[in-house]
């Protein structure tokens, strides 16, 4: 693969094909794609470079996330996300709140049980996602999830709680 080359605008690589971002931190976008596990992926990719002693860092995540960002970092940097998953596979991720609450987030949907991404996400339209949602994602990337293996019964307990909660 040849050289990012630097046309004013965008890094381009190969066939001119823009990256999102000028240092090249995130990979070329696949038309109509910016999902959990595309901006995990490209996350997982500055993370390595950053790891390989490239200057680069992960400030892109701030434009994008706005304040959602630093305290998405903390939640990681504290190891408050767990993945918690079942003989069957599947998987939900619990994450520790600034707050001390335990909220459940859901990857595969792009959800969070927390008061915040209801509001925010959900009613006003204001953000991408909340912080827990975006801990869960960095994560992933990062491979700083806890994990925890549980019965079938003791998974639907948790989902059935976090049902209680809301009602």
């Amino acid at each position: 693969m040849p050289p990012p080359r630097d046309t004013g605008q965008y890094v381009t690589r190969g066939k001119g094909r823009p990256l999102l971002w000028r240092r090249g931190l995130m990979a070329a976008r696949p038309q109509g794609r910016c999902d959990g596990q595309y901006l995990a992926s490209s996350g997982r990719r500055a993370f390595e470079r950053d790891q390989k002693g490239f200057s680069g860092d992960l400030t892109w995540l701030k434009f994008i996330f706005g304040p959602s960002a630093v305290p998405a970092l903390d939640l990681v940097d504290q190891r408050s996300v767990t993945r918690v998953t079942s003989p069957s596979g599947r998987a939900a991720y619990q994450v520790l709140g600034s707050s001390g609450k335990l909220y459940t987030c859901y990857s595969s949907c792009h959800f969070c049980t927390c008061p915040a991404f209801g509001f925010s996400v959900l009613q006003r339209s204001e953000s991408l996602l909340c912080k827990h949602i975006l801990a869960v994602y960095l994560s992933q990337a990062m491979g700083a999830c806890q994990e925890l293996t549980v019965s079938e019964e003791q998974l639907t307990s948790i989902l059935l709680a976090e049902e209680e909660d809301e009602g």
